[in-house]
Order: C-alpha cells, then structure tokens, then sequence
C-alpha cells in the first residue's frame, strides 16, 4: 500500500506566534544576499553560486565537525527519498533565483520568484492536507496586491530565460517547503551542505564548458562566501524552524519579506532610491504578512486533529503503509 500523511496537531498559539516570527526573519535575513549578488558583478550567475555554496558547506561542516555530529554531507545523501528530494528541490530554488536576478530586471525576479505563496498552499493543499483558512487566503491577495503596485511597469522588461528561472526558483522553493513542513519534527539542516555540494558540481561543468574561470576576483569571493555562510545559513535555519508550526503556505508568505527588503536594502547600501509605487507595494505587503503574523497568534486554539486509523499515541507526523 502506499505511503499516507497524517496531518499534524495543531499547534499552540505561542508555538504559531513564534514560527511566523521565525519565517519572518528568514526572508529578512535573505534579503540581504541579493545586495552581494548585486555587488559582485565581476562573477556571472554560475561562478558566484560555486563560492556561495563553499561558504555553506565550511559554515555548516565545521559547526557539525565541532559538535561531533558527523558530516551533514553524508546524512543528506544517506537519509532517504525525501531528504534527496529536499537537496533538489533547493537546488532548484537556488540557482533559479540567483540566475534570474543576474539575467533579468530585478523586478521580474521579485515578481515571479514571489508566486511561491501560490505553489506553496497548492502544494501543501495536495500533499499535507494543510487547510487555507480565510487568514492565508486574504494575506496571499493583499501580498499580491502590493507587488502587483510595486512592480507595475516593469515585468515586461526581462529575458524569458531569465523569467523563467525565477519562476522554477518559487515551485523549487514551495517544494522544499511543504517538505520539510511533511515531518517538522526532523532535523533538515543536513539538507544545506547537501544541495550546495550538487550546487558546485553543476556550476563547475557549467563554468568550465564556457572557458570561464571559477575565480573572479577576492571582492566577489568574499561576498559570496558571506552570503552562503551567513545569509543563506542563518535565514534556512530560522525558514526551517518555523515549519515546526506554521503551515507550509503560510510560511512562504512570510518568506516574502525578503522581496519587501531588498530595495530597502538597495537604497541604503547602493544608494538606489525606490519609486513611490515600490514604497506603497512594500507596505501593503509588509502589512498581509505581519498583520497575518499577528492574527495568528491572536486565533483561538482548535482542538488537536487525530487520524481516525491512528492510534492516540501517533506522533506529529507519521507514515503508514
């Protein structure tokens, strides 16, 4: 017989208040990787993701090595079918997003790489049996209301490559959540060092079949190393976390806090001055994600959801055959 999901219990309010905070956080942590993609621009989409990947791998790797927890590359290749699919699945997600925000408008990039909401609450509808309760629904609309401001006028002005890398980024990225949401209770960070060493082999064949060089320039190294050592490590950290609590579609909402971020982050570090649509589209999603942040914590606490095949003793999650 196949294998079947059971849904989890919900969580206390504390608990869910806590996850929304936490998947806040990620995207805002996230944001600031796309200021040193943007500032090594001596490095093209492939040769910055080979070094930003070493930097997870040394992060991750000697943090387990000092614990003596064994090497997280091994666990991420020997842990079973769903851990391979969370390495490829964040794989996706990875070069999707920075390969189309070195080929394409940014604009693009935020626009399509921001779907995620969408394919995140199909995804968690179809395989977790996750409800979108009227809260998700309406903070996914206003979400998508305040980009559609923010970024009219300039979707149309990317290369359909590009786009369509920013749009394999979201379905990469609602997979890897409605993943790890599938058993909260495991430790996925096995799956950062897992992705980043699949991430360098094809960066690398793809680098040296077009005669480029996999070392740029010290600025461009550093700021990619930055950027998976602490960006990627510490927001994937916070991300996973929170899916101990927080629905799978609701998460990749508050993941979007990345996009409302990141001309914040331009203005202050590039000096780009955001367009008053940018400013009224960033709040009105700033608002669908914190104010569905603090409804959250606010709702009353449903009684626990039990499989009826189960007996009371299941945990959290579990599989039967």
């Amino acid at each position: 017989m196949g294998t079947r999901l059971v849904r989890p219990l919900r969580p206390k309010r504390s608990d869910l208040l806590l996850g929304s905070l936490m998947a806040l956080s990620a995207g805002a942590v996230w944001s600031f990787g796309a200021i040193t993609a943007r500032l090594a621009d001596e490095s093209d989409a492939f040769q910055y993701l080979i070094w930003r990947s070493i930097g997870v791998i040394v992060v991750l790797e000697g943090w387990r090595l000092v614990r003596r927890g064994g090497s997280g590359m091994a666990v991420a290749f020997r842990s079973g079918r769903r851990m391979h699919l969370a390495n490829l699945s964040l794989l996706l997600a990875s070069i999707g997003f920075v390969y189309a925000v070195k080929t394409t408008s940014a604009a693009n990039a935020a626009f399509l790489g921001s779907t995620t909401p969408l394919f995140g609450v199909a995804a968690g509808r179809m395989f977790l049996g996750e409800r979108l309760n009227a809260r998700t629904a309406a903070s996914i609309v206003l979400a998508f209301v305040g980009l559609g401001i923010m970024l009219a006028g300039d979707v149309g002005a990317g290369g359909l490559i590009g786009d369509l890398a920013a749009l394999s980024a979201a379905i990469g990225f609602a997979a890897y959540t409605t993943i790890v949401r599938s058993a909260p209770d495991r430790d996925w960070s096995p799956v950062l060092p897992g992705y980043a060493v699949l991430m360098i082999g094809i960066c690398w064949l793809v680098t040296a079949s077009n005669g480029r060089p996999v070392y740029t320039s010290g600025r461009d190294v550093v700021l990619a190393l930055v950027h998976g050592g602490l960006f990627i490590v510490a927001g994937t950290l916070l991300y996973n976390g929170a899916s101990r609590s927080v629905p799978a579609g609701a998460m990749t909402v508050f993941a979007q806090t990345e996009m409302v971020l990141v001309p914040v982050w331009a203005f202050v570090v590039l000096a780009e001055r955001p367009s008053t649509p940018t400013l009224i589209g960033g709040a009105i999603i700033l608002a669908a994600v914190v104010g569905k942040a603090l409804l959250d914590g606010r709702a009353p606490t449903e009684p626990p959801v039990q499989d009826p095949g189960e007996p009371p003793t299941e945990p959290r999650w579990a599989t039967a055959a």
